[in-house]
């Protein structure tokens, strides 16, 4: 059984380091640095004050420089995915296979990692490798959208900052201490320091999801089921065939064979 659960060779071990890389690549898009900040009133419609827009682009200039995302993914986010690698990998099996809603009870209390010993010694090497070289493979794309989010941050700080704020924040950030902290602000959430922290949060989410899933099954409770492809009417079918870009043949032909496994 343990095979077919947990097989992380050739395409199922691609999959998973392609959701880490996505993981990172959607918790480097966040701005960890903003987390702490009080709630501020946000402009309805985008700020078109020039004063305003300068002070913000500044601001912006200070915490979040062209780069930034360079400097994130080279060696920052690298160390972040090897401690929740870590984090998982020492979970008990049973754990992480009853997530899966699998059937426990004949499991023992061995670790993901104990197991991963055996089917594959170099399975810490092989993920550490896939992951760095993912992480190397998205920075030209990140990069690529900086400038976007720099302006997306430009227009969320004059949102949320008067002139006189921006004026302000940009005063301590031309100061030496302001240049330290802004230049590690947009990081500082992501250090070893707290992440060594951070890894206690998995075992405890592993151990809650089985609660936190019961209760989304009663909150969906009161919905109607998911339809199956024969409860589709032909228009529906024909519908779906031209979204999904094949014949209707072709997707008949497909929903067949599924029954077939």
């Amino acid at each position: 059984m343990i095979p077919e659960l947990f097989d992380l060779s050739g395409g199922s071990a691609m999959r998973f380091v392609f959701f880490t890389a996505a993981a990172a690549a959607a918790i480097a898009s966040a701005t960890p640095g903003r987390a702490a900040e009080p709630v501020q009133t946000v402009s309805a419609a985008p700020v078109t004050d020039p004063a305003r827009i300068a002070a913000a682009r500044q601001t912006v200039d200070h915490v979040f420089p062209l780069g930034t995302y360079a400097r994130l993914m080279n060696g920052t986010l690298d160390k972040m995915m090897d401690s929740i690698m870590d984090s998982t990998m020492k979970l008990p099996l049973k754990q992480l296979a009853g997530l899966g809603g699998v059937n426990t009870e004949d499991l023992g209390e061995a670790s993901m990692a104990e197991i991963m010993e055996i089917y594959d010694p170099a399975f810490k090497q092989r993920m550490q490798v896939s992951t760095r070289t993912m992480m190397s493979e998205m920075i030209p794309l990140m990069t690529q959208v900086e400038p976007d989010i720099r302006e997306g941050l430009t227009q969320a700080y004059a949102g949320r900052y008067t002139a006189t704020q921006l004026t302000e924040l940009n005063a301590f950030f031309a100061t030496p201490t302001g240049k330290v902290y802004a230049a590690d602000s947009y990081l500082i959430m992501m250090s070893p320091e707290v992440m060594a922290k951070m890894q206690g949060f998995v075992p405890k989410l592993t151990e809650q999801m089985p609660a936190i899933v019961e209760k989304v099954k009663a909150a969906s409770a009161g919905l109607p089921e998911p339809r199956a492809y024969g409860d589709l009417s032909k228009a529906e079918k024909a519908r779906l065939a031209k979204l999904l870009g094949v014949s209707e043949e072709q997707l008949e032909k497909n929903e067949k064979a599924k029954k077939v496994e």
